[in-house]
């Protein structure tokens, strides 16, 4: 039986395959396994151009012209933030058509009222730009049957970011490419 990760990546790669839309990603907290799944897809160099992992503040300032100010208030995990890592990935892949931006705190030690928040930026040249935002759970015990891989929680957090990224990907290639 076939992972839901790997139908939806499947699903993302043959959309983006079928339209020729190319895509670039702005990666925080996934650190890079958005774009190294989508790679797993055979033929996806004619559509993927690349992710920046952008970790730190000064990698989102410096790479993507994330205002710094913005980085302090409101701060790394919010949506004026993954708007403008999307916005600044695209405007630096001119070859690319759509960009997705993923920032959030997956722990451990992130504040409380942050812990598990996630936002994901989707840029389009047509000019706009959504972004959603996500509360992803917290793992209930250790003898828990955990859904994606990885032994910790923010392991966990982050393939479950992945999917829900990829989700994500494909409703928007749904709505603005296909029309449905």
């Amino acid at each position: 039986m076939k992972q839901p990760l790997t139908e939806q990546i499947q699903e993302v790669a043959s959309l983006l395959m079928l339209l020729q839309v190319k895509i670039v990603f702005a990666e925080s907290c996934t650190g890079g396994l958005i774009s190294a799944s989508l790679a797993r897809a055979p033929g996806i160099s004619d559509v993927h151009c690349g992710s920046a992992v952008v970790y730190r503040l000064d990698t989102k300032s410096e790479w993507l012209g994330v205002p710094a100010p913005m980085l302090i208030s409101p701060g790394p995990v919010t949506e004026p933030v993954a708007r403008a890592m999307a916005t600044g990935v695209l405007e630096r892949t001119p070859e690319a058509e759509i960009a997705v931006s993923i920032t959030g705190h997956l722990g451990p030690n992130a504040p409380a009222s942050e812990d598990g928040l996630v936002f994901i930026g989707i840029a389009t040249r047509s000019k706009t730009c959504r972004v959603k935002e996500h509360r992803l759970r917290k793992i209930v015990c250790e003898n828990e049957k955990l859904p994606y891989p990885g032994e910790t929680e923010r392991e966990q957090r982050q393939w479950l970011a992945v999917t829900l990224v990829f989700s994500e990907i494909a409703k928007v290639l749904r709505e603005e490419y296909l029309s449905f």
